[in-house]
């Protein structure tokens, strides 16, 4: 099958590849044609996801898809941004039609769930690895950014935390549990659902936000180190689930939840004035921690003291702690 072959009858004729708003010529030509609102900025974000690094050698190619698509996209959520558009620069070991039309249905199901649109792409022969660009729209001045957390600000996340990190075992087949709880722990990593909806809420009341990718506490660090602040956690206000406390014990629950990664949760900073407005419209806006002057990230126990920060997260090239 030749590539050309390969993006007409897998990709091109996907309902997520039709043309809509913003796009105004998608798949088909030399380039994509995005059309911006007035007044409006483009949010442009990519990613790239390896096997044997991202993901286990021999993914299931429906849930594959699902979980590229939705890591990306959380990007433009912890922006604040509208999806528009995505590429994909697909790089495949060899063309198998079942493999393709899996993934392409996995594809499909995620980019309508977050109301964006297959632009273009490229394939490629060569070990497996998916390179997304997403595009988004948000008004001038309105972006979320890391940048911008306030002293006396609270310290938030868009709900439970540590349930991807947890399902690694079960991932890898390393360990087994009931479907109830395994099902609740795949799902979060394979079909990581992008929070969109609260990254539009927050526009105009979060301080500073970002998506938890690697770790809440690493990824503090990085609000932390742009707004020149100092994030306190408080240990037993970080929400985890009960899925995730049945299946891995309280102890290494919290640690999933601390420097796991693989959330896609929203954290932010938050002025307390926005705090009941938000929880009240229904919101999964959880408090765990506040914003302080200093530096760097603190970890506080149940009896409000210190603690030593675990690993806080990975990174592609050296340590942790690095």
């Amino acid at each position: 099958m030749g590539e050309f072959e390969l993006i007409r009858q897998f990709f091109a004729a996907a309902s997520c590849a039709q043309a809509g708003e913003g796009v105004a010529l998608g798949i088909g030509d030399d380039c994509a044609l995005l059309q911006m609102p007035a007044g409006e900025q483009l949010a442009i974000s990519t990613d790239t996801l390896v096997a044997g690094v991202h993901f286990p050698e021999s993914p299931d190619p429906f849930l594959l898809a699902q979980r590229a698509l939705g890591v990306s996209v959380s990007d433009l959520a912890a922006m604040g941004a509208a999806p528009v558009g995505f590429t994909l620069a697909l790089t495949l070991p060899s063309a198998e039609p079942d493999w393709l039309q899996a993934f392409a249905r996995g594809l499909d199901l995620m980019a309508q769930h977050c109301a964006i649109r297959l632009i273009g792409g490229d394939t490629t022969r060569g070990p497996l690895s998916l390179t997304l660009t997403v595009f988004g729209r948000v008004p001038v001045g309105m972006a979320l950014t890391r940048k911008g957390a306030q002293v006396g600000d609270l310290l938030c996340v868009g709900g439970e935390l540590g349930d991807a990190a947890g399902a690694l075992p079960l991932v890898l087949g390393q360990r087994q549990a009931e479907p109830a709880v395994a099902d609740a722990l795949l799902a979060r990593y394979w079909s990581p659902i992008p929070q969109l909806e609260l990254g539009l809420a927050l526009r105009g009341k979060a301080t500073a936000a970002l998506d938890i990718s690697d770790g809440l506490l690493a990824d503090c660090g990085h609000i932390a180190a742009a707004s020149g602040v100092e994030l306190v956690v408080e240990l037993a206000q970080v929400p985890v689930s009960a899925a995730l406390l049945a299946f891995a014990g309280e102890s290494a629950a919290r640690q999933c939840a601390l420097s796991g990664g693989d959330d896609y949760r929203l954290a932010f900073t938050l002025p307390a004035a926005h705090l009941a407005d938000l929880q009240q419209a229904g919101w999964p806006v959880r408090v765990i921690g506040r914003v302080m002057a200093g530096q760097g990230v603190t970890l506080l126990d149940s009896q409000g003291q210190p603690v030593q920060l675990p690993r806080s997260g990975y990174q592609h090239f050296g340590s942790a702690s690095d």
